[in-house]
This record gives C-alpha cells, structure tokens and sequence, in this order.
C-alpha cells in the first residue's frame, strides 16, 4: 500500500511537471520563435553552452573533501549576491505597484497610526499582510528610510536560500554533485532573481520555509522546537502557511505514522504545529494592542482571491473591468455581497460553458510555463531602452525553460532514483500549492516562486504567490 502511495504522488508530480513542459513548448513557440529569431538563436546557444561548461566544471570537482566543497559553494553564492548588486544598481528604485503600496506608507509612519481609514481598505481587507509591514517598519527605523536596505537584505536572503537548496538536496540525495546543480541552476533563474530590488515579502518569506523544511528533517527536539518559530515567521513575514502546514500535515501521517510507525517524531511534529499557533495568536494579539490593525492578522475578504482566479477572460489575472469591485469608499459589508454575487457568476459561467478544464489549462501555463514578467516588476523598462528590455526579458525566460526541463527530466527519473522519504515533505506541498493556484488569482506582476525541490537532476522550480 505504501509503494502504491509513493508511486502516486511520484505520478501526480510527473504528470504536472510534463504538462508544464509541454505548455512551455507551446509558449516559447507562440511567443519566441519568431520573434527576433537570430538574436534568439545566438543568445540560446550562448547560453546552453555557458551552462554546460559551469555544470560540467562543477560536476567534475572532487567532492570528498569538506573544504573543497564550501569553497565551491560559497564561491558559488558570493559571485551571486555581487551580480545580485549590480542587478539593483541597474534598475529604478521607484517601488511600484503592491511594493509602493508598502514602502511609501512607512515614510513618517509611527507604530500606533492604523493603516487604513475604512473597513474596506487594503490592510482592513488584506490584514494578514500587516506582519511584513511591520518587518519594513523595524527595517526603516534601523536603517533609515532607505530603500537599499530593503534591497540589500533581500540579496542575504537569497544567498541563504542557496545555501538551504544545497543543504537540503545533499540531505535528501546525499549527493553533492546534485546539490551544486541545484544552486547553479536557481542563480540562473532571472525570474527569481529580479525582484531583489523591490519592498517585496518573497525573499524572506520563502526562505524562512525552506529553513522549516530542513529543520523538521534534522529530527531532533530542537530543530523541531525552532521550526515552530520559523514556520511563524514565515507566514506573518508571507501568509501561504495554511498550504505549508497542510504538507506538513500529509507527510507525518503518511511516512511517519503509517509508514515508519515514529510516533515520537509525529508527536515533535505536533509539538511544531503547536508553537506555530500559540506564536501566530500571540503575534495577532500584538497587532491589534500596537494600534497598526484591529484585525490582527485575519483575512477579511477571502472571495476577491476566488473572484479573480476563476475569471476566464482575464485567466484567474487582475483585469481594468474588476475594477467595479473595488470601492474603498464603501463598507465591507456591502462591497463583500457585490464580490459574492461576481463569484458566482464566475462559476455559473464555467458551468454554463463547460470551461473549467480550459481555464485550468491557461492558468497553468500562465503560471507554470510563460514568463512571469518579474523583470516588467522591477521596472527595468523605466531607465533603459526597449531592446536592451527585450534582451533581459528573454535571458529572463530562458533560466525559466532551463528549470522547467530539467524538473520534468528530474520528476520520470525519481521512479528509478533512491532517495529519502524526506523529499515528499517538500513535494507534497507543491502538489497542494498547484492545486490551490488552479482556482486562486495569479498575479504575473508579483512573480516568485517559492522553492520547491523536485527531483533528480539537481532540479528545483519556483511557484508563485501572491
């Protein structure tokens, strides 16, 4: 029974990461091929070689020497966070969109002042994001209110999650090699790269659930205990907890109860489930004694995720027209029944249409396979020219083509891989991931993707959310 299991959610996984290469095939064919064929051509070879020559100079340094290796991988991480530097002394400092919405609300802001003025306002609805808010909050009265702290610290943060991909591969795998390729192979994803320079709870966020992740498999009392923490902080810093959890959750009762009959580690998993909501509680209480939010840490309008993401026309996207649902000026109580009211014609127009099929297949090319317009979110356009834009646009995909093969190529050889059970902590939570995006709002404009370890090759891809 438990090989039937394993071979299912190996399956799922295969299934997912086929239809993600398949759609990515489609899209670069739709999107790329054509256009600028020569340039493309040229800068594709360029890179698959430049690729090759890296992966294969790593794959051929010892890895039976400790020394060597954190040579190797703090070499590797170093080259990152100075390319990361230059990145953002190339692009604007202008923080748009959500990113502005947070940091040009801390200039004079003191702890005390509410974020909003009305109940339907983005902090009354969205009370959940009060947590980072006040994470730049502590961030620009220690540093100032300077934007480049901001920015500086999401480049820690992400040489810390190649460190945690490489920890975490060589736990799983106990392969150094693979652990190598999977840092090579997130640097060169621009997609995840190219947000660093922007007020943005990804960075963080995502690594404080990889550090989670790799703290439950240390399995003893203390990582369990300090994962409790972790976990916390990462959904008050990016409130995606209830998917993490529900992981969590699925991988004790499948391998460790069932499978391995560890009741000791599923009662230190509890313990961890445990702290994380006393912790989150006690944080909410704080906010709402701080004066910053009398919601605390709710989420006051859950209909607008489901009214975005099952609208066909605009593929699960924020579109202009939605704008009709949006009135600050009006009581939450009122706008909340105009969002009912949308959502179901939102269902009742996939029923009527028999278009649910469809649109999970555009979301999750949107998503999945298309490039995630990280670039267009840190504004490059603003200060250079458009072909120099074109340029990073589509280098920016290709680390995404890049990623999206070798994580297809890495999910049909898991079947033949051994690995520890321990790997389904991190796919589990990926299936759950993908599942709940297929109804939810996809926000292109706010692309990231948290990090989920996939497979053989060294392969890791990143989900989005917002």
């Amino acid at each position: 029974m438990q090989n039937f299991i394993n071979k299912t959610i190996l399956t799922c996984v295969g299934i997912f990461t086929t239809t993600v290469f398949l759609l990515m095939v489609l899209f670069y064919y739709q999107e790329f091929l054509f256009q600028s064929p020569l340039r493309n051509t040229v800068v594709l070879v360029i890179a698959l070689i430049l690729i090759s020559v890296v992966g294969y100079g790593l794959m051929r340094i010892r890895t039976d020497d400790e020394h060597v290796n954190r040579i190797v991988l703090f070499s590797l991480i170093i080259f990152f966070m100075t390319v990361a530097l230059i990145w953002i002394s190339l692009v604007p400092k202008t923080q748009i969109s959500d990113y502005g919405n947070f940091w040009l609300r801390l200039y004079h802001y003191h702890i005390g002042d509410p974020l909003y003025q009305t109940d339907n306002d983005y902090f009354s609805k969205y009370a959940y994001q009060t947590g980072f808010m006040y994470y730049a909050f502590l961030i620009s009265k220690i540093f100032g209110y300077n934007i480049f702290a901001i920015q500086f610290l999401n480049v820690i943060y992400q040489g810390l999650t190649l460190l945690f991909t490489y920890l975490l591969v060589d736990k799983i795998f106990d392969n150094i090699k693979m652990a190598r390729l999977s840092v090579l192979l997130l640097m060169i994803d621009l997609d995840w790269f190219a947000l660093n320079a922007e007020t943005s709870n990804q960075y963080l966020g995502s690594l404080l659930y990889l550090i989670t992740f790799y703290l439950i498999i240390q399995n003893k009392t203390w990582t369990y205990a300090l994962a409790g923490v972790t976990l916390t902080a990462g959904c008050l810093i990016r409130p995606i907890g209830p998917v993490i959890i529900a992981g969590i959750v699925v991988f004790t009762l499948i391998y460790l109860l069932w499978e391995q009959h560890d009741y000791r580690a599923s009662l230190k998993v509890l313990m961890t489930l445990a702290i994380y909501f006393i912790l989150f509680s006690l944080a909410g209480w704080g906010i709402k004694a701080s004066g910053m939010n009398q919601y605390g840490l709710n989420n006051n309008d859950p209909e607008w995720k489901f009214v975005t993401g099952l609208n066909y026309q605009s593929t699960g996207t924020y579109s202009s027209d939605m704008e009709r649902l949006i009135d600050a000026s009006k009581p939450r109580a009122t706008m909340s029944k105009v969002e009912k009211a949308a959502l179901n014609d939102e269902i009742d127009y996939l029923n009527d249409n028999h278009a649910w099929l469809k649109l999970f297949i555009k979301k999750t090319q949107l998503l999945w396979s298309s490039r995630t317009l990280a670039t267009d979110g840190a504004n490059f356009a603003m200060n250079h020219r458009q072909k120099a834009v074109d340029l990073v646009n589509y280098v920016s995909y290709l680390g995404s083509v890049v990623l999206i093969i070798f994580s297809w190529i890495g999910s049909l050889s898991l079947f033949k891989t051994k690995f520890d059970d321990n790997l389904y902590l991190l796919l589990l939570p990926l299936m759950a991931f993908a599942v709940v995006q297929l109804v939810i709002e996809v926000a292109r404009s706010l692309s990231y993707r948290i990090l989920t370890n996939n497979l053989n090759n060294g392969k890791f891809r990143y989900l989005q959310y917002n």
